[in-house]
Order: C-alpha cells, then sequence, then structure tokens
C-alpha cells in the first residue's frame, strides 16, 4: 500500500468511526524563527497532500511581510484579505479557487490594524470568516519571527508547526520563537518540522538537540513531526510557480511532505466545537462571546 493510499484509508476510517460528531475546521498555523527556512513552501504543500486526501483546505496567507503564497502558487489575488477587513468584500468574493479541494485566501498588510478595530468590527469579521468552519484543514501560514502580529495568530491557534532547519542560527531562532509562545504562556500543542536535511541522523540529532534545550529551560514538550529533504525538485518548483507535491509527485521531498500528513492524520483531530475556526478567530481578535 502507498503512502497516499494509506493516508486516504486513515481518513475514511475516521469517517466511518465518527459520523455522528459534526466536525469543526482543524486550524494549523505554520511558523518559524526566521525567514528563509522554507515555510511557505511546507504551508503551501501541506495543503496541497491535504487536498489529495480529498479534504476541504483552506490556505490563508498571514504573511505579513512578505505575503507570497500566491507567488508560489502563481496567482495574481484581484482581492485581499485586507477588503474583507475593510468591509467592502465579503470573504467569501476574496476566497480564490485553485485546485479541486483547495482554496486560498491572499494575505495582504491590512492584518497589522487588527489590534486597532472597534468591537463591533471585531463582531462583523467573525461572523464573516465563521462561515469558514465548514472547512476540513485551515493552515494558515504566519510571518517568520516573534513580532506581536506572528504571536497573535500563533495565539489562535491550537496547532502549531515551527519549522527550522540544520543550521545553527536557524536552530538558535526556532528556539527563540518556542520560548516566546511559552512566555506569554500560549497553550498550544507545538510540532517541529525539520527543513533541508541531507539524512534521517541530522533530522534526529537536531530535533533532539532542540526538544531538550526547550524542555530543560522552557519545561516545554516539542513533538518530532518529521523532516523534509534537501531536494532541488524545490527550487524546480518555485521557479515553475506550481507546487512541489503536484509539479514532482514522486521526488524525496514530496514523499517528506507527504509522511507529515501522515503524521498528522494519525494524531487525534477530531475538533470540538470549543476550537474551530470560530474559536481561532475569537481568539485572534480577543473576542470572547457567546462562550
Amino acid at each position: 500500500m502507498s503512502q497516499i493510499d494509506s493516508l486516504i484509508k486513515i481518513v475514511e476510517d475516521k469517517k466511518n468511526i465518527l459520523p455522528e460528531h459534526k466536525r469543526y475546521a482543524r486550524v494549523i498555523t505554520v511558523a518559524s524563527g526566521k525567514g528563509g527556512v522554507g515555510k511557505t513552501n511546507i504551508s503551501v504543500n501541506l495543503a496541497i497532500a491535504y487536498s489529495q486526501l480529498g479534504k476541504k483546505v483552506l490556505l490563508m496567507d498571514a504573511d505579513l511581510g512578505l505575503a507570497n503564497v500566491n507567488i508560489l502558487l502563481g496567482i495574481i489575488p484581484k482581492y485581499t484579505i485586507y477588503d474583507v477587513i475593510k468591509g467592502t468584500r465579503s470573504i467569501h468574493e476574496v476566497i480564490i479557487p485553485y485546485k479541486e479541494n483547495i482554496f486560498l485566501v491572499p494575505g495582504a498588510s491590512g492584518f497589522y490594524q487588527l489590534a486597532e478595530l472597534r468591537e463591533d468590527q471585531k463582531k462583523m469579521l467573525v461572523e464573516n470568516l465563521s462561515e469558514l468552519d465548514d472547512f476540513d484543514v485551515i493552515i494558515i501560514d504566519a510571518g517568520a519571527g516573534i513580532s506581536d502580529n506572528v504571536l497573535r495568530f500563533v495565539a489562535a491557534s491550537e496547532e502549531v508547526i515551527v519549522v527550522t532547519t540544520p543550521e545553527p542560527t536557524a536552530i538558535t531562532d526556532a528556539y527563540g520563537i518556542i520560548k516566546a509562545i511559552t512566555a506569554h504562556d500560549l497553550h498550544n500543542t507545538l510540532k517541529l518540522v525539520v527543513n533541508i536535511v541531507s539524512d534521517v541522523m541530522q533530522a534526529k540529532k537536531v530535533y533532539q538537540k532542540l526538544a531538550k534545550v526547550c524542555h530543560q529551560f522552557l519545561g516545554v514538550m516539542v513533538e518530532n513531526l518529521g523532516f523534509i529533504y534537501e531536494d532541488q525538485a524545490v527550487r524546480k518548483a518555485v521557479s515553475l510557480q506550481k507546487p512541489l507535491v503536484l509539479s514532482f509527485p514522486d521526488s524525496k521531498a514530496t514523499q517528506s511532505i507527504e509522511h507529515i500528513v501522515l503524521r498528522l492524520e494519525k494524531m487525534d483531530h477530531l475538533v470540538s466545537e470549543k476550537k474551530g475556526f470560530k474559536k481561532f478567530l475569537k481568539k485572534l481578535f480577543s473576542l470572547y462571546v457567546d462562550e
């Protein structure tokens, strides 16, 4: 049985086991301590891999400094999330269908204004965006670093994937964002992906090193979600403006992405009403109503 077949079987088995439960969107935020570690590429390809399982996936670009998910997908957006914030467009006018089962919400600098919104504007946005809870998975590509805006998205998400590479500076910065999350007492599930590795042992050493210092000095456990091989196919896919998983489905890096999705699907992901995208939005906007 292939890796994709295994993934599909897991998805179908969970549907059969828990048909009576209403499912809310599983919200996963992808972040990194520094730029240049492949965070956005991973976000895009995780979304594609999930969509290939028949999941309805929303990819939201929340990287305020470099909103470039649309560039990797070869899309020129007519509207962005900022148009929703301004109230000039509904979320359904902003969402861009990409492929079957996958949709994009383009990013914009307007997210900087979230903290400045009035209470009535926040409520309007929550109600508008809450319609997205019918997605199975929402992957949010957050910015790099530990700015207030990045931490806002991290704080609102139940699951956070921290991306790093074997470079010492990247490992240090990954520890930095984990430390910031811990310092703000954000009770997220933290998972680590080590990108651009030469072999399994290198990835294992990076995870063990980071997990050890996080446990020792921060008292936090970081889950090992997996790694992605260094692969020339990644650069070629970026040049083509076509996601790796679609352009090079048999590459080592694609297999790594599929393995990460397999790990995610093996974890408990039945999202209750206390989670989901509406809960995420309320936390994002610091708005706690109808609890």
